[in-house]
């Protein structure tokens, strides 16, 4: 007999309410939840594919312990028995940050992951933390954090009323959006051409979002900061600059970007200065207008640059905490806010990487830098000789994975917390496997931050914890307990650690709702049936919206949300400065130091032309990285591991469609059949991220039968945007040639260039 229950999808940063339909303990359909206030029923194939997801044969049901040099079953008391015997000599001898750690995407899309890490990381003191946003958003956050003091503070395009979108480097219609969490994302675009409003795409592929487009201009790879420094300048060379309450350094803003004219950067941009000046006159001249750049503008050299010049555009059009301009986000689980004034400002290069140091920001390192923190020796400091992996394939996401896969066989020890055995955690010691999302409750307390509209979901498991898992709340607190030195604590213990330091510090603060009152009694009052839960509780308790612990009876609680199961709808957003203003000023910085500092940087690229081929990345609809291609379902037709190169370039090399192709970079050379089409622009290719299931030691089986090739090989990992130290993946030089021709001598010089 079948059954349904409601699910909020955590396989892409849409966050689309499910309905499952559910047999014995299988989940066997999922549709669109109609009722969900935030999706209203929409779904995508990835959605859609719940059932196949969650029921992968090749997800691992029990914890591996390495023995005699294999992996093998194990019980979880032996696994952690294991973690705590080959963590705790490796700090005890050689101190806190010869423990990497290493978070990676999926770990925003479970409540675990959000809630456990920050935990594990301050119980183990380690500086030596890499995460995937080094290999996809720190620039933003590092533009995010100089701007308004708060690196979270990312203000997100009103996309339900706005007039104007501009789009540089982003294709929400493949990956339903990013930084920006909007449930159906191409129906909100034609939402916006349906009611007279105009799409701007920037992007050196015509992609879907671009076919959609009233306006795709084929900006020239790794440009994209150019392009936005001389749309800011004719704004301010034209008068055009609208009300700017709440910001600093108008004046010298248009100092430092006065050589960056339509015409200085045209030919580098490879755009014409009457284009870029029309693009910046639109953008002013629209009644409301929003400026949005995803993964292809920050993933080039000047990442943080355009990242921040997004804003930018945004603040000088008058458009920032507007509605249909650009707004902040105002999650339920959202500290207690409090009043406007200055606060401690947001720095960067507190510390740096022992080898190439490299500088933190917002307390990662780079992830490009982990094998060299593994493999090489230097005087100042432990070199990592102990991982500690969370949801992470660095050896496919990271560059030069031939290099950190040696490098993993060099730990003294490694743990993974991961579902499957894959290129990475096969190298692990212990692999500590959580259950497939079915059995996981699901809140979004990253997604919320960035949704395009206000509003709270949270559901249960759909299906009973299956006997023999263990629930991924409880393999993180009992990793927190083993590497911290408290092996054999109740696991509780991390939940109602968290909940005293909460409350002990929200009596404390003037602006609570909980003011002076007494923790331990507040304690008492948390509901839910377990520590996350009550977490949960306490978090909705405390948050803009929440109840203050009877303070506002009308206010958000964990038992509110229960009785409510497919949402509660907050509103749109609303204007919120100065409030989110973090600065030590108080106020919008529109010229941080460091920023200025690297606008040099940028004026040197006004000369650079390449004379050879470029490589971007790509997306698809059915893929999230490289955690998708077990699922038949959602691997095949044109979900392939193709290099896209343009009829011309294909022509001129002797290249034919389906043919292989020979890639060379700086890290190395892959072979990938080429797709012949007129999607890229000329002198530019294209190899989609996440591929290159053909290592041994690995259990994924049908990955394996079409492993594709990893895109990063091509990178040697000293390509990075300096502020945020987030890798180059885009606009990068390569060699292309069919057959065994031989490798360009001057691309090294062409790398090192772009540093």
């Amino acid at each position: 007999m079948s059954r349904t229950a409601l699910r909020i999808c955590p396989l892409c940063e849409a966050t689309c309410g499910l309905t499952l339909t559910i047999e014995g303990t299988r989940v066997t359909h999922a549709r669109g939840d109609r009722d969900d206030v935030f999706s209203q029923g929409f779904i995508c194939p990835k959605g859609a594919s719940f059932g196949a997801v969650d029921s992968d044969p090749d997800r691992l049901r029990t914890p591996l312990v390495r023995r005699d040099g294999e992996l093998r079953e194990a019980t979880w008391e032996e696994a952690f028995d294991a973690v705590a015997a080959g963590i705790r000599p490796v700090v005890e001898r050689h101190g806190p940050n010869s423990v990497g750690v290493v978070l990676g995407n999926p770990n925003v899309h479970t409540m675990a992951g959000a809630l456990y890490p920050p935990v594990l990381l301050a119980g183990l003191g380690t500086r030596s933390v890499f995460t995937a946003s080094t290999v996809d958003q720190m620039p933003k956050h590092v533009s995010s954090g100089l701007l308004f003091g708060d690196a979270n503070a990312i203000p997100v395009p009103d996309l339900d009323r706005t007039d104007h979108l501009l789009l540089i480097g982003a294709n929400p219609l493949e990956s339903n959006g990013s930084l920006c969490t909007a449930p159906d994302f191409p129906g909100k675009l034609k939402a916006l051409k349906a009611r007279g409003g105009t799409l701007v795409v920037i992007d050196p592929r015509r992609t879907r979002t671009a076919k959609l487009a009233d306006r795709h201009i084929a900006v020239r790879p790794g440009t994209d900061a150019l392009l936005l420094a001389a749309m800011a300048r004719v704004l301010l060379d034209e008068g055009l600059v609208g009300p700017t309450p709440h910001v600093q350094g108008i004046e010298e803003l248009a100092c430092e970007l006065g050589e960056f004219t339509p015409e200085a950067v045209a030919e580098a941009c490879d755009v014409e200065a009457g284009v870029i000046r029309t693009l910046a006159r639109d953008l002013a001249a629209a009644p409301t207008a929003a400026v949005y750049g995803r993964i292809g503008s920050c993933t080039v050299p000047h990442g943080t640059l355009a990242s921040w010049l997004v804003d930018v555009l945004n603040i000088l059009t008058g458009n920032l905490d507007r509605p249909g301009g650009a707004l902040f986000p105002q999650a339920a689980t959202d500290k207690t806010p409090r009043p406007a004034g200055p606060g401690r400002g947001f720095a960067l290069g507190r510390w740096h990487s022992r080898v190439s140091r490299h500088p933190e920001a917002k307390g990662e390192l780079p992830l490009s830098a982990l094998a060299e923190e593994i493999d090489t020796a230097t005087e100042e400091g432990e070199p990592v000789r102990a991982l500690i992996a969370v949801a992470a394939n660095p050896v496919l996401s990271a560059p030069d994975g031939d290099r950190l896969d040696k490098a993993l066989d060099s730990l003294d020890f490694m743990v993974s917390v991961d579902p499957y055995l894959n290129e990475t955690s096969r190298h692990a010691d212990v692999v500590l496997p959580p259950p497939p999302p079915s059995q996981s409750p699901h809140h979004d307390f990253a997604f919320n931050t960035l949704a395009v509209r206000n509003q709270v979901r949270y559901t249960r498991p759909a299906i009973p914890l299956e006997p023999g898992r263990m629930a991924e709340t409880e393999i993180l607190a009992r990793l927190i307990l083993a590497v911290t030195g408290m092996h054999g604590a109740d696991p509780t213990a991390v939940d109602q650690m968290v909940i005293d330091q909460t409350l002990g510090k929200a009596v404390e603060e003037p602006h609570s709702p909980v003011h002076g009152s007494d923790p331990r009694e507040l304690a008492t009052r948390l509901t839910g049936d377990t520590g996350p839960e009550r977490r949960l509780d306490m978090m909705l308790r405390l948050g803009p919206y929440g109840d203050g612990f009877g303070a506002r009876p009308d206010g958000l609680s964990l038992a509110k949300l229960l009785a409510l199961p497919h949402g509660i709808d907050l509103g749109p957003l609303q204007p919120r400065l100065p409030q989110p203003l973090k600065t030590r000023s108080g106020m919008v910085e529109l010229l941080p130091g460091p920023i200025a500092d690297d606008l040099p940087r940028l004026r040197a690229a006004l000369a650079e032309r390449p004379d050879g081929f470029v490589l971007v990345g790509r997306r698809h609809l059915r893929s999230n990285n490289s955690w998708m291609h077990n699922v038949p379902a959602l691997t095949g037709g044109s979900n392939r591991c193709t290099l896209h190169i343009h009829p011309e370039d294909a022509e001129r090399l002797g290249v034919e469609d389906g043919a292989a192709v020979r890639v060379k970079g700086a890290g190395g050379e892959v072979t990938a059949p080429a797709e012949v089409t007129d999607t890229v622009r000329r002198g530019v290719v294209s190899l989609p991220h996440g591929w290159g299931h053909d290592r041994p030691g690995t259990r994924l089986s049908h990955a394996s039968t079409d492993p594709g090739v990893n895109v990063n090989q091509l990178l040697d990992g000293r390509l990075l945007d300096p502020l945020s130290g987030n890798a180059v993946l885009n606009g990068v030089p390569v060699d292309i040639a069919p057959g065994t021709a031989p490798q360009d001598p001057s691309l090294t010089e062409k790398l090192t260039a772009l540093t």
